[in-house]
């Protein structure tokens, strides 16, 4: 990330409301799931190079990092690199790679002016061993941090994630310290990337796309979707706001009956 994005202000906004009663009184999502799409459809729609788009892209999540949190949602995930796109063109990889490498050494100090929260989920034993490094040093310097939660999936895939929870738990069953009979929900859950982060309110897809691609697919069961022909470069505050709108109009009922 960049330093030209202004920090959150953050004691200005606890001054006006707090972030809980801002969230209930404009019903905005406490947690937010993106899946970045269109970065390089929309670079070859104005004649450049797919990688311009994911520089490109990589801004806007600074943009909208900072308006999430002034709108008071307090957790935000965005799908950066799924398992599926290793299979991409070579050098594209190796771009998206050296993008997420500044990416990870410039984010360290925003989220420290920003009070930013960060977490990378997914398989990191593929990332080379400097991304890997890189990622752990953000990830300590940011825990304790008490602002936006950001999530980044990197080398996420849905079905890998469950797979590897799986193995996770049997491994407890084959070790004596756990129970087949007390496998659980809330015991898979927990041994997801994903644990001790709530389950997304609102997922967001752009560029016109309408399906999950793999993303977050325990998490999202629940979920409402949003789907918007807006190119991820293009999308700013106010689409998020529209995103936000639409979401308040949505009836979510759990499976019950609305009384």
């Amino acid at each position: 990330m960049s330093d030209s994005v202004a920090p959150f202000a953050f004691d200005s906004l606890h001054k006006i409301r707090s972030e809980v009663t801002m969230a209930e009184e404009n019903k905005v999502p406490k947690h937010v799931a993106i899946i970045l799409d269109g970065n390089g459809r929309w670079a070859k729609s104005k004649g450049m190079p797919r990688n311009y788009g994911h520089v490109q892209g990589a801004k806007t999540v600074e943009v909208i990092c900072e308006e999430a949190y002034r709108m008071g949602i307090r957790y935000l995930t965005v799908y950066a690199f799924s398992t599926e796109n290793w299979e991409r063109p070579a050098d594209e990889v190796d771009a998206l790679m050296g993008l997420l490498r500044n990416y990870m050494k410039t984010c360290l100090k925003t989220a420290a002016k920003n009070n930013m929260c960060v977490r990378v989920i997914g398989e990191k034993s593929r990332l080379d061993e400097d991304i890997r490094k890189r990622i752990g040093e953000l990830e300590r310097a940011t825990k304790d941090n008490t602002g936006l939660h950001f999530q980044i999936a990197i080398n996420y895939g849905g079905r890998d994630e469950i797979v590897r929870a799986v193995r996770k738990l049997a491994g407890q069953v084959k070790e004596g310290t756990l129970l087949p009979e007390d496998i659980t929900q809330e015991r898979l859950a927990d041994a997801l990337d994903t644990a001790g982060i709530p389950e997304p309110d609102l997922l967001i897809r752009t560029c016109g796309e309408q399906r999950i691609s793999n993303f977050l697919l325990w998490q999202l069961a629940y979920t409402e979707f949003y789907f918007t022909p807006i190119a991820w470069p293009d999308f700013s505050k106010e689409e998020l706001e529209k995103a936000v709108d639409a979401y308040n109009k949505r009836d979510r009922r759990y499976g019950l009956l609305k009384e």
